[in-house]
């Protein structure tokens, strides 16, 4: 059972859309469209908004902080976030930084959720080391948690000079900055996640969700173990809603397959059938259908592994623009609501 109001949220990694014509769109034109999306998604009760960072052509976004500042100035209520900041190969005092920047120009409304990133285009393109991709993750989490207690921080390790009594600013104006561990499936970093203390986002997308459980489980067993009350869990995970359950299949089909075998082909996956496309929707990590069916899965979902967030993935490679912003209305209008009736 989850134990307060479910927020949910969505994610997006500013995927090149196409355009009526069927070529994709510019990249500048994408980002003017992603702002149009996320106000969207303010004025229809949507809680969270997160912005995803990649450094390749079939992306957008490289840079989201400045993003989510364009969406600041335009929205009131609207959570704002990273989906998420490649921790690995950026400096953690530049990111906390430009998310208490943020923070500032939204009157408290940033968050960041840092990770190591599944794509790892930023490590080559950024002069860091694939072989040290553990160890930038472990040090620079180290050094982000120290500034996020508001104090003057001293830290040394072996991928900068130490600091000593250093103010980074500026400070969050109230409260901390809310931060979150994105995590794929690895138990140690569930583990890493309660040892700092801070919330798990658990990125599921593919499988049965219900099969990370044992995460959520592992997740509370550690903060209990270590005299620490249990963090928020989320659940990041692609989706996409339309009027009927056939109609969204049918929409999302063709420009999911293209992104999923692209991306696939990259890692050694063989292209992906209809079937298996089905076979995620109905019982995998895929909330795709009618406003009904994609609640009562998230309800589900959120049952099963006792969530506080869950961040549904609404863009999807050339899925144009009109259609992702049919899905965010209604996802605001009618899936939120359903979801918190069925949990109430």
């Amino acid at each position: 059972m989850t134990t307060n109001v479910l927020e949910l949220g969505l994610d997006t990694f500013g995927d090149v859309t196409t355009g009526a014509d069927g070529a994709p769109l510019p990249h500048a034109q994408v980002l003017r469209d992603l702002i149009d999306e996320a106000v969207l998604a303010d004025q229809v009760g949507v809680d969270f908004i997160g912005i995803g960072e990649h450094h390749r052509a079939d992306f957008a976004v490289s840079a989201p902080e400045i993003v989510l500042a364009a969406i600041a100035a335009r929205t009131t209520r609207i959570r704002l976030g990273s989906a998420v900041t490649v921790l690995s190969s950026d400096d953690p005092i530049r990111v906390f930084q430009r998310f208490s920047t943020i923070d500032a120009l939204s009157s408290g409304r940033a968050e960041v959720i840092l990770g190591r990133g599944s794509f790892t285009e930023s490590f080559p393109l950024f002069g860091f080391a694939l072989g040290d991709y553990e160890t930038l993750f472990e040090q620079k989490l180290d050094l982000f948690a120290a500034l996020i207690q508001h104090k003057s921080v001293s830290w040394e390790g072996s991928i900068r000079p130490p600091l000593k009594d250093q103010q980074v600013f500026p400070p969050v104006e109230h409260g901390t900055l809310k931060t979150w561990i994105g995590v794929g499936g690895s138990p140690e970093s569930v583990v890493r996640a309660a040892r700092y203390n801070l919330p798990l986002m658990l990125a599921i997308i593919g499988g049965d969700p219900t099969r990370f459980a044992p995460y959520a489980d592992l997740s509370r067993r550690a903060y209990a173990q270590l005299g620490q009350p249990a963090q928020p869990i989320g659940v990041h995970s692609p989706g996409y809603v339309a009027d009927t359950d056939e109609q969204a299949r049918e929409q999302l089909w063709p420009d999911y397959r293209i992104m999923r075998d692209r991306i696939g082909a990259e890692r050694g996956w063989p292209p992906m059938r209809r079937a298996e496309f089905d076979q995620e929707a109905d019982h995998g990590s895929l909330y795709v259908g009618s406003p009904e069916t994609v609640a009562r899965k998230i309800a589900a979902t959120a049952r099963a592994l006792g969530l506080s967030r869950f961040d549904m993935k609404y863009s999807a490679g050339g899925l144009s623009h009109g259609r992702m912003l049919r899905c965010i209305e209604l996802y605001g209008t009618r899936v939120i609501p359903m979801v918190r009736e069925m949990l109430a």
